[in-house]
């Protein structure tokens, strides 16, 4: 597959830039809900969101990360076996929102899912306001967290509406490989479509590449290109493939606390470090 190809792919994505300079992002304000989305799976992004929120908040910063995957990805990854109270329960009004809450560590929190969030896209389709129920709950306690990551499922479902219209930025994990590519420029018309109907304050954070092989050319190919052509801020900071990203949520840790000398968690710790640099400009 030639450079060039892949420069068409990315070139072709139509900008959705938030308001304010042009070309530029706006600086972000705490406290800072962030929604990481991908609707093509197997590009790393329950793991990103993971090891980003589990190096953020090591670096003493107070982090809650809400599963919203019904898959509850997230949940078994940090090692959460009872999930019966959780974001569902929140949001469909059974229990209050610190009922759902979990603490991890000092400064991380969870709030789980479970299969029954996997009716709500049927459930809410014939409500008022639909697409607000996420950002109601959020208004409630926001304020005690520095950031909110929400992790999503792998599709632009009524879930991820509403992930993105409680948010204020998007982070997008983007794997280092042509197909992955494909679908970018339909997940940002989507994020454009929010932005002017529901959240016109909704802003690109940037992109994440993972599971970058820096032995394979294209891997090469597809970053310089995104970093030379992508509307927005490309972390500089790759994430290697490393068969201990795989490893650590069968044993419900995350990279850091998992295999803390691998080079995915060095990787996670800077990427922790670049996006607060990042923030703090």
């Amino acid at each position: 597959m030639s450079i060039h190809f892949i420069a068409d792919i990315i070139k072709g994505i139509k900008p959705c830039l938030p308001a304010g300079r042009p070309g530029r992002l706006d600086k972000i304000e705490l406290i800072m809900i962030i929604s990481v989305v991908n609707q093509k799976g197997g590009v790393g992004k329950t793991t990103t969101v993971i090891n980003l929120a589990a190096a953020l908040s090591a670096l003493g910063k107070r982090i809650l990360l809400i599963d919203l995957d019904p898959q509850g990805n997230s949940s078994s990854g940090f090692g959460i076996e009872d999930r019966s109270k959780g974001i569902y329960e929140i949001l469909s009004e059974q229990i209050s929102w610190q009922d759902g809450l979990r603490q991890i560590k000092e400064n991380l929190f969870v709030i789980p899912a479970n299969q029954n969030l996997a009716g709500a896209n049927i459930e809410l389709v014939n409500l008022p306001d639909r697409e607000r129920f996420l950002a109601k709950v959020l208004n409630n306690f926001s304020t005690a967290f520095d950031y909110i990551f929400i992790d999503n499922p792998p599709s632009l479902g009524l879930l991820t509406v509403n992930s993105l219209v409680a948010a204020d930025k998007v982070l997008v994990p983007v794997q280092a490989e042509y197909y992955a590519l494909e679908g970018l420029g339909q997940l940002l018309s989507t994020v454009e479509l929010i932005k002017q109907n529901l959240q016109p304050n909704l802003g690109i954070l940037g992109a994440v590449v993972t599971m970058y092989d820096d032995k394979l050319d294209l891997a090469r190919e597809v970053w310089h290109e995104l970093y030379k052509n992508f509307p927005y801020k490309i972390f500089r900071t790759v994430i290697p493939r490393d068969v201990k990203l795989a490893e650590a949520p069968s044993f419900g840790k995350n990279i850091l606390e998992y295999a803390p000398k691998s080079k995915s968690a060095k990787a996670y710790q800077r990427l922790a470090r670049e996006f607060l640099d990042y923030h703090n400009r």
